[in-house]
């Protein structure tokens, strides 16, 4: 368990310390359409954009210790052929709108209004925060990144007043009996651990006013 809990004093106090870095993966055309059939086929919506309205702050682990090789997996706008676990939800790659380093640097790769594929089923619904690190499911991420993760989730809830819950990817399936829940393949699920609960409970220490996943 980290054993620096942040209060939202100290939070407040360090601000300034935080940057968020453009670092965009590539999203043209290809990944636009690709993303709007994931749309169609999955949720059973026709759009002309895949602009959201974000609900929900999405936390993740790479299960990848290393920045370079995670932000490896979502430079590709089509999916890989290594991604045989997820190929069966759609060609386009996955996306997140923010991946943060061991370091607690933090990367924006994405318009936060798109829809990012980082999530079975709330896709549409929410905003992706990818922490690197988790290799061999291990809960290894620092404290350095649980201070960036605070600030996001803040930052973002200035940003969007339509926000109301943050969730740990391994509280996914949570929301299925919710109008949240939009994947229409009731056999399309994974089995989740990231962040886990320990980095969860240490970030819902230190933030206020969000609802958690709706698990029973």
């Amino acid at each position: 368990m980290l054993k620096i809990i942040f209060t939202l004093l100290t939070l407040s106090l360090t601000l300034c310390a935080f940057e968020i870095k453009q670092t965009p993966i590539p999203f043209g055309s290809e990944r636009i359409e690709l993303t709007k059939e994931y749309i169609k086929t999955h949720y059973g919506l026709v759009v002309k954009d895949i602009t959201i309205v974000p609900k929900i702050i999405l936390i993740h682990y790479t299960a990848i210790d290393s920045f370079e090789e995670s932000l490896g997996r979502f430079t590709s706008q089509m999916l890989p052929s290594a991604r045989a676990e997820i190929a069966q939800g759609g060609a386009v790659n996955v996306s997140t709108h923010f991946m943060i380093e061991r370091d607690g640097t933090i990367h924006q790769l994405m318009p936060l209004n798109w829809m990012g594929r980082h999530v079975i089923g709330l896709n549409y619904n929410s905003i992706g925060i990818e922490n690197v690190g988790g290799q061999n499911k291990q809960e290894n991420l620092t404290k350095e990144q649980l201070a960036s993760n605070i600030f996001l989730v803040n930052y973002l809830r200035e940003k969007f007043d339509t926000i109301e819950y943050v969730v740990g990817h391994h509280e996914y399936q949570c929301f299925k009996k919710t109008p949240l829940w939009l994947e229409k393949d009731n056999n399309y699920f994974t089995q989740k651990d990231d962040p886990g609960d320990i980095f969860m409970k240490d970030l819902r220490a230190n933030i206020k006013g969000f609802k958690e996943a709706p698990c029973d």
